[in-house]
């Protein structure tokens, strides 16, 4: 699903919220589940239709008739059957009078109410799920028959047709956000974006084994391991084994939803158990192939003396305040990260930009971590890419079975000002940003032919040829249809001249794509080549750790890759300066003139 549909259906979301503010003396928090609920079942009926139509591709005929389909069929395809009963069509779709359809579940009962035939869909979802078991929303009743007719018309919505990505956490936080900023912001807990979820994923790249996510929010790290699983032809359910801890029981259900809509199964404990830095839920320290997380950043007041009890801190304790609180709870994440590793495991998280050189017992213990071997990969995010905070931050990687050549050495990729804006208060990385970061690891890690397969993607995009000549030949054919659509547009009649545009609008936007994908080869091959790993100033440098003790044991890649090199752009410095000189005295020249004009019209008003 694209930035533009889910804007689309944050929209009708708060459409939705308005109603039920509206309609209903609920709080947030009150209305907060049913509305997500809905979502969660439209969301889940998008996935139904499209595995229903696979299944139906090759279905056996007897006597003339296509078999039905089944719960086990889809339990095959790793998605969620959903009984008749449960599928959004049936539910929006329903007579105004409920009473007189006579609607009837298995145990007999009549349904008097849209709210108590909603509740029924949603324990017959359950039952297709143990997982699900007591998550879903059931407290429909509490709505009108129309106001939640009305709930159900907004979310039959066909952006919900493009099933992809983790749309239930994002729209989740945007709900926060409107309705409840104290709660989506409380102790630094945000949904994570899709682009550093990938960014994580594709670096640990997760094929088999135990998975665990310690602040697992709505479950977009099990959805994206989930997704690069089954993209390499295995099944992310035989394959991985997940494992979720997440204090917050809103985000617990959020996440099993997730995990239930893509088919997933995994084990998420919730509530006062589920407090990590007190508590390992599931027992799995030193027993993790994969840890990935978002934790809360800056968390203080935490209990050092219990946070201790609970051990799990393999190189000490962070610094302790007088009333025995640890004040900055980020190097108990860390070390949590570092204690569920087994002896071959890898970790990816998101932390605070102001840990990679935090002083006091956060130095001694990055210090004790550093000379372990085993970080192995920093990167630096820039600004915007959360989607209700403006904070930097940084993606730590550690992975205990580095190869021995690579054991003191740490690679640094300083990302802040790689991105794609998508608009003044977002920016990702693209799918293409996405693979050419991760091609600086590849090579880093001297997998040459990972590389060398990007290449290959992009030439299979682009044509052959050199990736300069085909950036250079991409710009000719938009200049080309730019001036075609012009001449269209002029010589065309009144009536035709906006259907002509959004023509050639349409076919500038795929050249358009095109040079984009084409910039992004260009920038990637002009940096490394046929696949040679080289530091970059400015983006990427292998730092072996005794650079690193002479940096105070910073792990901040802006520390080690410096500066880019400003690259010249062809004006004359001092022809420009010139040019601004004389215009400023032009616009002086004017603004004296209407000073005049102004003080002349004062005069005649006699003012």
């Amino acid at each position: 699903m694209d930035n533009k549909s889910i804007k689309k259906l944050e929209a009708d979301l708060w459409e939705s919220a308005d109603l039920l503010r509206a309609g209903s003396k609920l709080t947030s928090q009150q209305y907060c589940m049913p509305v997500l609920g809905l979502l969660f079942l439209r969301y889940a009926y998008s996935r139904f239709k499209k595995v229903e139509e696979e299944i139906l591709k090759n279905r056996p005929v007897r006597n003339g008739r296509v078999m039905p389909v089944e719960a086990s069929d889809f339990a095959e395809k790793s998605a969620l059957y959903l009984p008749k009963e449960a599928q959004y069509s049936y539910l929006v779709n329903l007579p105004e009078d409920i009473k007189a359809a006579n609607i009837v579940s298995e145990s007999g009962q009549l349904m008097n109410s849209l709210g108590e035939v909603v509740n029924y869909a949603m324990e017959l979802v359950e039952a297709q799920s143990e997982q699900l078991a007591g998550v879903l929303p059931k407290e429909y009743t509490i709505f009108s028959d129309d106001l939640l007719a009305e709930l159900l018309r907004i979310f039959n919505n066909n952006a919900l047709d493009e099933v992809g990505g983790d749309v239930i956490g994002r729209i989740y936080e945007y709900f926060l956000s409107k309705f409840a900023p104290v709660v989506a912001s409380d102790d630094g807990v945000f949904f994570t974006p899709k682009s550093l979820v990938k960014m994580i994923v594709n670096i640990l790249e997760p094929t088999s084994g135990v998975l665990a996510d310690i602040a697992c929010g709505s479950g977009g790290m099990f959805v994206q391991s989930g997704d690069f699983v089954n993209s390499k032809g295995m099944s992310a359910n035989k394959a991985m084994t997940f494992y979720g801890q997440e204090k917050v029981e809103y985000n617990a259900q959020l996440c099993l939803m997730n995990m239930a809509v893509h088919g997933l199964t995994g084990v998420v404990k919730s509530g006062d158990e589920a407090n990590t830095f007190y508590n390992d839920a599931h027992n799995l320290a030193g027993c993790c192939d994969y840890v990935m997380a978002n934790p809360p950043f800056n968390v203080d007041k935490v209990k050092a003396e219990a946070a201790q009890n609970a051990q799990r801190l393999p190189f000490g304790l962070s610094g302790v305040n007088k009333a025995g609180e640890v004040g900055n709870a980020n190097y108990l994440w860390i070390s949590y990260f570092y204690a569920y590793l087994n002896e071959h495991g890898r970790a990816g998280f998101v932390m605070a930009s102001s840990a990679t050189d935090s002083q006091g017992k956060d130095k001694d213990i990055r210090q004790n971590l550093i000379e372990t071997g085993h970080v192995d990969v920093m990167i630096s995010v820039g600004n915007n890419f959360f989607y209700t905070k403006s904070l930097p931050c940084s993606l730590w990687f550690f992975d205990k079975g580095k190869k021995e050549e690579l054991r003191d050495k740490v690679l640094f990729i300083d990302a802040r000002n790689y991105y794609t804006v998508v608009d003044k208060t977002l920016n990702e990385w693209s799918d293409w940003q996405l693979k050419n970061l991760n091609a600086i690891v590849w090579l880093y890690r001297g997998e040459t032919d990972k590389y060398m397969a990007l290449l290959r993607d992009y030439h299979d995009v682009l044509g052959d040829g050199s990736f300069d000549n085909l950036k250079k030949t991409q710009e000719e054919k938009i200049q080309l249809l730019r001036n075609e659509a012009k001449a269209a547009v002029e010589s065309a009649t009144k009536k035709d001249r906006k259907r002509i545009q959004t023509e050639f609008d349409e076919k500038l936007a795929g050249q358009e794509e095109l040079l984009t994908i084409a910039q992004e080869a260009v920038w990637l091959y002009s940096k490394f080549g046929d696949g040679v790993y080289q530091d970059v100033a400015g983006l990427c440098k292998i730092a072996e750790c005794s650079e690193i003790e002479v940096k105070g044991w910073s792990l901040t890649p802006g520390a080690y890759v410096g500066v880019a090199p400003l690259e010249h752009d062809g004006i004359d410095f001092h022809e420009r300066i010139r040019e601004i000189h004389e215009e400023l005295l032009t616009l002086q020249a004017e603004s004296n003139h209407l000073m005049d004009i102004i003080s002349q019209n004062i005069k005649e008003m006699g003012i």
